[in-house]
């Protein structure tokens, strides 16, 4: 009990660091709230009959009711139900679509990692979606995006390593927490982008005749962007899908794969892949007409492969929200059991982001939580329709409404 109210002390001397990004109305919270709930997923670990205190903002504490008794603070009675982290969806383009962050909020992602779209510092996460960016893609003269988008402040190309770097420093002094490159060819069966993916259909453009490949960045220019993007401690993300992209990748000791591969790679260079470390972010969904994407997926899994969820959202196949195939795929094509598939879009995923608290419900975190009626473990699908969503401790969606 001392040590509850030690880090209640604590963390109301904690400051809200987020912006606020939604214009919905959202309950202002300022006594500590005590949510409890049948299941709590942890971020780790699913607990069972526990309960989780919020104050200020922040997670103040996660344990058996009986330990919270003399606590003042507002109680919320979620029975048979499962609380959880806010979601983080590691691969979206917001604008693109024009897709509202509030939807996105009501739907249990409660951070967003926008890759490839408007350069600017976080913000969000005090009732508003939590929203990171790379800004615009780095790509080589007239290479992929630009085909399908022009140069419109999404792509950025850069003919030398001088240029590749000074680029590379720009995006991160204007708050870009990943770097992204394409290294993209086109013509990959079944990929969106091939074959009038909606990133061109929203700008009206369709690329769906492409007859020649597009540029590729070379592995001197790719080698550079990396090397200066670890200098000021960023992750390098590689939109690729086919043999030629993924070898660069490989060669210039890329981090990160935006997409799992759509065309069939080969074996070897899977196995570079993982023994190189290389985080996956899966959108098996979105590529799922690919025919080459669950056996790389498969095989991947199979070699250790680290995948964390990403969806893609603005995809017109995918939800603005959490995207239910996207766990099934990880679960079955991957071979993750279900606590391994929540752990990717939660906790994992927060400390791939360097933000090592995201995505838990450990003691400091932000209070990001979404919960479910039912066991989301038995039946994923859950997932997509929260009864309860709260971003850093404020309430945005509420069907329980049992407070006492």
């Amino acid at each position: 009990m001392k040590t509850i109210r030690r880090l209640i002390r604590v963390i109301k001397t904690l400051p809200c660091l987020a912006l606020p990004l939604l214009s919905a109305p959202v309950q202002a919270q300022d006594a500590p709230l005590l949510i409890h709930a049948a299941r709590v997923f942890d971020g780790d670990n699913m607990r069972t009959d526990a309960s989780v205190l919020l104050v200020n903002g922040k997670v103040a504490g996660i344990g058996h009711p009986e330990a919270f008794n003399d606590v003042e603070a507002r109680r919320m009675e979620l029975g048979d139900a499962t609380l959880l982290p806010g979601f983080i969806e590691l691969h979206a383009h917001l604008a693109f679509r024009d897709v509202p962050a509030e939807t996105v909020l009501q739907h249990g992602i409660t951070t967003l990692r926008d890759v490839g779209g408007p350069l600017h510092p976080p913000y969000g996460g005090d009732g508003s979606l939590r929203v990171l960016t790379s800004g615009p893609i780095i790509t080589a003269p007239g290479g992929y995006p630009i085909p399908s988008l022009g140069e419109t402040g999404i792509a950025v190309p850069v003919a030398d390593e001088e240029q590749a770097r000074e680029t590379v420093r720009k995006l991160v002094a204007g708050g870009a927490v990943v770097i992204k490159v394409a290294l993209e060819p086109g013509g990959e069966a079944g990929a969106p982008w091939s074959g009038g993916h909606a990133h061109g259909h929203a700008h009206g453009h369709d690329h769906s005749k492409q007859s020649a490949a597009w540029p590729l960045l070379p592995e001197n220019l790719v080698k550079a962007i990396v090397d200066e993007a670890h200098k000021l401690n960023r992750k390098v993300s590689a939109h690729l899908a086919e043999e030629r992209g993924a070898n660069i990748a490989l060669n210039a000791g890329i981090d990160e794969w935006a997409h799992s591969p759509c065309q069939q790679l080969p074996e070897a260079q899977l196995k570079q892949a993982v023994a190189q470390q290389v985080t996956i972010v899966s959108t098996i969904d979105t590529l799922a007409k690919c025919p080459g994407v669950i056996s790389n997926v498969r095989r991947l899994a199979a070699m250790g492969a680290e995948f964390l969820y990403g969806a893609e959202i603005a995809h017109p196949d995918i939800p603005w929200g959490i995207d239910a195939q996207e766990l099934m795929y990880l679960e079955h094509a991957a071979g993750m059991p279900p606590l391994e598939v929540l752990r990717s879009a939660t906790s994992k995923a927060g400390r791939y982001l360097d933000m090592p608290l995201l995505g838990s419900l450990q003691a400091g975190a932000p209070a990001d939580l979404i919960a479910v009626k039912g066991d989301p473990v038995q039946e994923l699908k859950l997932l997509e329709y929260p009864e309860l969503v709260i971003s850093g401790g404020k309430i945005i969606v509420d069907r329980f409404t049992v407070m006492y």
